[in-house]
């Protein structure tokens, strides 16, 4: 673990597919003067923390990777948590990550200095100053925890699927499993051969559709090392496909009663009791919460040691679980599969601004909210790898990840244009204008969805707003970061004279100033 510098260049904060991949782009953009601010041991991030049973992708392995860094050998067509950790393991030695690295590095507080116009960053191990700060700390990072009534009273096992304890043995128990989503549909069907009798409590249930996983050849294998376009051809087929998804769920919901019918399909296959499919089928449109994807997860819900409680957890007494409407299940161990705090970013409330607010202060009276999802107004040179209104309902974060770094590159060659020659820094600052305009229209389009037709998700903060989703496809993000406006920000600047304000540039630098190509050969 190398020492913590006083100062540097940029400061990046985590070490998942946001902060690797922007470490990356910094050093193929010719800065080096950065570091990666990581709390945990190693590299990862979700794919670090996320061990537990049947943890695995729910996007292809070739659109699950980087572009500038294909994996030809990718052994599943979806990956499983343990494939994709080794592989940014590999990413950051391939690419010389390893010298910028700083683990068991937590990061505690970030204010911004307005007369040295950088950020102080206060970590476990002291303090360091950077000029532009990079949050890439991710939305699945903190899991979510529900305040039920008694829970500190549980007499048994309890733990978070994203905290999953290995050491207890879970063969022969009572387990309840909290929560029907994406980590439990994985969790159910790997632990209930095991279990003595598995109770599911949910809230509402899922659409589920077809996983059909299968092991990659060692044909394809072999073919996609040896003429990489044919890899190139089948990450272009995968993103085409959820990039149509995309638009039908933005675009032309009523297009989605063809695939809500292939899920009953699904279900009917494998559960035959009219009940149980009662309890499983929806009563929201398909894509207004996450659709998902299981070959097993219907035939566990369907096996004789497993009951399906169709009502949310209401308390604990002693050992016993209550539901919301009043049925109960004795058992020895909790599993929490409740999600993550997403639409409340915890690192918000350590990040303080220009004028002395935290970031989830600035964000309490219209929510979550950013400019293009990488800036925000009153946080100079703060900038997100995964920030408000960048979460995808179909296709794979990676694109909006190297789209975001594509923006942060430029910024970073804004910037340059604008220090002085005598040493003096700048700094950007977004003009709440900008900000109000792109967010109006964003969540126009999000309120004419299929994500907000009625149902409760992760995509919506507590008060139902829309500050998680990006409505668009890829491609469509990709062209609304691919260059920094200089017109949506003001421009702050340490010299000559004292610190201040610069004035305005929009009637004085076009939107085309000091940006140039990056990587335009790269595929989608």
């Amino acid at each position: 673990m190398g020492a913590l510098p006083s100062h540097v260049r940029v400061a990046v904060v985590g070490s998942g597919f946001g902060g690797l991949g922007a470490a990356v782009r910094l050093r193929r953009a010719g800065v080096t003067d950065f570091v990666v601010l990581e709390r945990r041991e190693a590299v990862g991030g979700t794919w670090h923390d996320n061990t537990y049973p049947g943890c695995a992708c729910d996007i292809p392995s070739h659109l699950y990777s980087f572009s500038f860094a294909p994996n030809p050998r990718w052994p599943r067509a979806f990956s499983p948590q343990h494939e994709i950790r080794d592989y940014l393991e590999r990413v950051a030695d391939v690419f010389g990550l390893r010298q910028h690295l700083l683990l068991r590095t937590e990061v505690q507080r970030m204010a911004w200095d307005a007369e040295e116009l950088r950020w102080r960053v206060e970590t476990s191990r002291g303090e360091v100053t950077a000029d532009v700060v990079v949050s890439a700390t991710g939305p699945l990072s903190e899991p979510r925890l529900p305040d039920v009534p008694g829970l500190d009273t549980f007499e048994g096992k309890v733990f978070h699927s994203a905290a999953w304890d290995h050491d207890y043995d879970l063969r022969g128990k009572r387990v309840a499993v909290i929560g029907t989503g994406a980590s439990a549909i994985q969790v159910i069907p790997a632990v209930q051969p095991a279990v003595g009798r598995l109770t599911v409590f949910q809230r509402s249930p899922a659409w589920v559709l077809p996983r059909n996983d299968r092991p990659i050849t060692g044909v394809e294998k072999w073919l996609h090392s040896t003429l990489p376009s044919t890899q190139k051809l089948r990450r272009f087929f995968h993103w085409s496909v959820h990039e149509l998804e995309t638009q039908v769920f933005a675009n032309h919901p009523r297009l989605l009663a063809a695939v809500e019918k292939l899920s009953a399909a699904h279900m009917r296959r494998a559960v035959k009791d009219p009940e149980l499919r009662r309890k499983l089928t929806p009563d929201y449109r398909v894509g207004c919460k996450r659709t998902l994807l299981s070959d097993d997860y219907y035939p566990a819900l369907a096996q004789p040691n497993t009951d399906v409680i169709d009502s949310g957890l209401r308390e604990i007494r002693g050992n016993t679980l209550v539901s919301a409407d009043g049925r109960e299940a004795e058992v020895d161990a909790i599993v929490f599969c409740s999600g993550f705090h997403v639409s409340d970013m915890p690192v918000a409330h350590l990040v303080k601004g220009a004028n002395g607010e935290t970031l989830a202060e600035s964000w309490a009276e219209e929510g979550m909210n950013a400019l293009r999802g990488t800036a925000t107004a009153g946080f100079p040179n703060f900038l997100f790898v995964i920030g408000p209104n960048t979460g995808l309902g179909t296709s794979s974060m990676l694109l909006i990840i190297e789209s975001q770094l594509n923006y942060i590159v430029d910024y970073l060659r804004k910037l340059d244009t604008l220090g002085g020659p005598d040493g003096a820094r700048a700094a950007l600052d977004v003009r709440p204008e900008a900000q109000r305009r792109f967010n109006t229209r964003l969540r126009e389009r999000i309120g004419r969805s299929v994500w907000q037709t009625g149902c409760t998700s992760w995509y919506l903060d507590a008060l139902g707003r829309p500050v998680a989703v990006w409505p668009g496809t890829t491609a469509e993000f990709r062209k609304i970061t691919k260059e920094v406006w200089l017109e949506e920000y003001e421009v702050l600047r340490t010299a000559p004279g004292p610190p201040g304000r610069a004035p305005a540039l929009a009637g004085t630098v076009s939107r085309g100033a000091a940006t140039a190509a990056f990587h335009q050969g790269e595929d989608a």
